[in-house]
């Protein structure tokens, strides 16, 4: 009989979905607190007279030297556990944001908004919850990591707006202590009392049912394994590093992240320039958000059926598709085509984020995952910085974004091509693909 944290008989599976239902309220919040440098972008420019280029650049700043201790984010999840790890990330997020009203010169901006709100982040958003949401589900493995991340989409569609609003009726710092408060008050409590690293930490198994476990403990003999020599192989951070895999995967996630940043940043200022309400131009940051939760819901259970190359395709060639309808819009300011840019970016560029742990947990199953997870994050992350920056420095430089999205359709392409070179499917097919004996042996 599987037993419950307190011994009280069998837990049934769904506490698996409490650990979810944690993580969805942690990514509303803390992940918006990152996007919210959208909406403080243009208030901060405009009270500070600081370029483009530079006030983005801290948004870079903060992604890329967060990076340095990634590395590490897995050793610490294996030695403390969620329950530790994920509050000190809101706790860097929440001083960051907090020190943050006090700027006065960029390098200010760089180290509070810059560095410790991205590296609060990138604890308590995607890569820190990668780390560990993969533990819980084998079969639901993209459903499971798809709702959980879609909470950034609710957050999105209820804190923007309302933030934008704050930034117009009292200014971008009185923003930045309303956030403080949300995560002092719902975070920090939230991951403390209820997040878990694994199921077997309570007595519990993925997916809640002896099925998944007994598939899960076989290793390379279950079911859904297509490459057993590699599903074997104990995978080390330096075995996995010597493998061509590990790099295309790095490749995508870099690709990925440039791109889905570089709109995030720059998107309301692009909005507001060539001509639209600023209110209307934050309700767009938010309806891409809300858009996206039926994406990464969406898309993330369709990637347990036909698999995560497609998916990843899908939400790739959707971040293309936005970038080459914001090089329309200039000329052609329509309802229309802000709506299908909303839903190019939501519906489908969102997607990603629900096979953006599955990928590694299945080619770099084992004991050493969050190692492996942890240095594939610092290509995210370098993608997360230098895309807002490469796109900032190209408009200083060129006077308009059209060089910045052209470059960042390549840069899609280039994303899609790297996730099939890195190829999943063979290595383990989705739950979908595996094919089940007609009837018992």
């Amino acid at each position: 009989m599987t037993r419950g944290p307190h011994g009280h008989g069998r837990l049934p599976f769904f506490y698996g979905w409490v650990v979810v239902a944690v993580a969805f309220v942690t990514m509303g919040i803390a992940v918006n607190a990152r996007t919210a440098f959208s909406l403080l972008f243009p208030p901060i420019i405009e009270e500070f007279g600081w370029e483009r280029g530079v006030t983005a650049g801290a948004f870079a700043f903060g992604f890329v030297v967060s990076m340095a201790f990634t590395p590490l984010l897995g050793t610490m999840m294996a030695r403390w556990g969620a329950r530790v790890v994920m509050p000190f990330g809101v706790m860097l997020l929440c001083i960051g944001l907090a020190l943050g009203t006090q700027i006065r010169q960029p390098w200010h901006l760089y180290l509070t908004l810059g560095l410790l709100v991205a590296a609060g982040t990138v604890i308590a958003g995607y890569t820190g919850h990668s780390l560990f949401l993969p533990n819980w589900f084998i079969r639901r493995r993209g459903t499971a990591i798809g709702i959980a991340f879609s909470g950034a989409g609710v957050g999105s569609i209820v804190l923007l707006p309302w933030l934008q609003s704050i930034i117009v009726s009292r200014g971008w710092r009185a923003a930045c202590w309303t956030l403080v408060v949300l995560v002092l008050v719902l975070l920090v409590p939230l991951n403390f009392a209820l997040q878990r690293t694994r199921p077997d930490d309570m007595g519990l198994v993925p997916d809640g049912d002896e099925a998944a476990a007994r598939l899960a403990a076989t290793g390379a003999h279950a079911d859904n394994v297509v490459d057993r020599t590699w599903a074997s192989v104990d995978w080390t951070l330096a075995r996995a590093m010597r493998t061509a895999r590990f790099w295309w995967v790095a490749v995508s996630f870099f690709c990925a992240l440039f791109v889905w940043y570089a709109i995030q940043v720059h998107q309301t200022k692009y909005l507001i320039d060539i001509g639209y309400d600023p209110a209307l131009a934050a309700w767009a940051l938010g309806l891409v958000g809300l858009l996206g939760i039926t994406s990464q819901i969406g898309l993330g259970y369709l990637s347990d059926r036909i698999g995560r190359e497609w998916v990843w395709s899908v939400s790739c060639a959707g971040f293309g598709l936005c970038y080459a309808l914001l090089l329309v819009m200039p000329s052609h300011p329509t309802a229309v085509l802000l709506y299908a840019m909303i839903a190019a970016q939501g519906i489908l560029g969102y997607g990603m984020g629900s096979v953006y742990a599955a990928v590694p947990a299945e080619l770099f199953q084992g004991r050493h995952y969050a190692t492996v997870f942890s240095m594939l994050s610092v290509a995210s992350g370098l993608g997360s910085g230098l895309g807002p920056w490469v796109a900032g420095a190209l408009f200083d430089r060129t006077g308009s974004y059209a060089v910045a999205f052209r470059l960042m359709i390549a840069v899609s392409l280039l994303s899609m091509l790297a996730m099939w070179l890195a190829a999943p499917r063979k290595v383990r097919v989705v739950a979908g693909r595996v094919r089940r004996p007609p009837g018992p042996a």
